[in-house]
């Protein structure tokens, strides 16, 4: 990491962590001892947080403790600017407001409102770190296809995304959303990229569980952008010796009840930055498949390849990337990126599903953007309402053939 790149990050580190101890401590003057504890937590998470940013990449084991501490503060400082400029902003049109009407705001109501943002951003880290730290819930996501065969009516598709394991997300994390995934019996499982954050030789014990996958038609993964940060021929190599399909601009072809479909996955669309050979490329992704595939699915870590799924013919695309914003303010800057936060969308006549992802990055927090561990259903497009739920094909319906 370039020197400059440090400096920069360290001096506007040091001005957001001025600003906010400027707004806050004053309103604090009346408890001393809220007063002194807010200076000295400003301090030390000037400190923390670029150690713990730091510790994330760092292989000793010992590094796990300063990257929870640095990651836990960033946290928390994230929502305590995010409401010190709120507050500032609220203040600013109060004042305005009086000014015009010849009156003032309240010293009481700026020291009250000053002493509520510690306060509400505590609060909003520790519900956001257990929505973060419990096991991602199900959740049902009907898709209505056109002219869909009836072998695939209720065709499920359980979808895990960014689980980011790294040194807050460990072995025991990512077995209990194995077990949770495989008790859905899927025909399917898709992972949609960022399973990781570090090297192979750091985190292969951590991501040994997801061998444990299974699937009557096979568990299949495509690479994200932080894979490619982590080294991704290393990490390809490794999940595949663990036992899961990477999918790498191909496809491949199953069959259910007899009838065929096409799963095909892309590299990360950053992939061709890091190595020229893995630029992302939904329409090589399914050059040879079969014209008569009435469904096909593409695996692409970002939503911004709906476009080019659209383009190529694809039915539907599962993506992650976004975390849904994670927590808020967040959540209002993926579109700046990104054509879908999370849900179900469409481009054309692509059916496009954002998972909120099954982990998350950097600090241990989720707020107002939950994990989740996908079921995606196909359903007949004459049952549009997307949380209808019909009989799924009976055991007897489900014909693996090989590709």
């Amino acid at each position: 990491m370039p020197l400059s790149f440090i400096v920069r990050a360290l001096a506007i580190g040091l001005l957001l962590h001025l600003y906010v101890g400027y707004r806050i401590v004053p309103a604090l003057t009346p408890w001393p001892a809220a007063e002194i504890g807010m200076i000295v937590w400003l301090a030390a998470s000037y400190v923390l947080i670029p150690l713990g940013m730091m510790a994330r990449r760092a292989r000793r084991d010992d590094a796990s403790t300063t990257a929870w501490a640095g990651l836990l503060t960033m946290g928390l400082f994230s929502s305590l600017l995010v409401l010190c400029l709120l507050r500032d902003v609220v203040l600013v049109v109060a004042l305005s407001v009086a000014l015009l009407a010849h009156t003032s705001v309240p010293v009481l109501w700026r020291d009250l409102s000053g002493v509520a943002v510690p306060v509400l951003a505590l609060v909003f880290s520790v519900v956001g770190f257990v929505n973060a730290r419990r096991r991602a819930r199900i959740k049902h996501v009907d898709v209505p296809i056109d002219d869909l065969p009836s072998a695939l009516d209720g065709f499920r598709i359980a979808q895990i995304s960014d689980i980011h394991v790294g040194p807050t997300i460990r072995q025991k994390y990512v077995d209990a959303i194995v077990d949770a995934v495989n008790d859905l019996h899927a025909d399917v499982i898709a992972i949609t990229g960022d399973v990781v954050d570090g090297g192979v030789e750091q985190l292969s014990a951590h991501t040994r569980p997801l061998g444990r996958l299974h699937a009557e038609h096979g568990v299949y993964l495509v690479t994200g952008n932080h894979e490619y940060y982590s080294g991704a021929h290393a990490w390809v190599e490794e999940f595949r010796r663990i036992g899961l399909n990477v999918l790498l601009n191909e496809h491949v072809v199953i069959r259910h009840g007899g009838v065929p479909v096409v799963i095909a996955g892309v590299t990360d669309y950053s992939g061709g930055h890091f190595d020229p050979a893995h630029e992302s490329d939904p329409t090589a992704a399914l050059a040879g498949a079969p014209a008569d595939a009435t469904v096909r699915l593409l695996l692409a870590h970002q939503p911004r390849s709906a476009h080019a799924a659209a383009d190529a013919g694809y039915t539907l695309q599962l993506s992650g990337h976004t975390h849904g914003g994670q927590f808020f303010p967040w959540n209002f800057f993926v579109r700046v990126q990104q054509p879908f936060t999370a849900g179900l969308n469409k481009v054309r006549s692509l059916w496009v599903y954002t998972s909120r992802g099954t982990g998350y990055w950097g600090p241990p927090k989720r707020l107002f953007a939950p994990s989740e561990i996908t079921l995606v259903r196909l359903v007949h497009g004459a049952s549009r309402a997307h949380g209808t739920r019909g009989p799924a094909p009976s055991p007897e319906a489900r014909v693996r053939s090989a590709a």
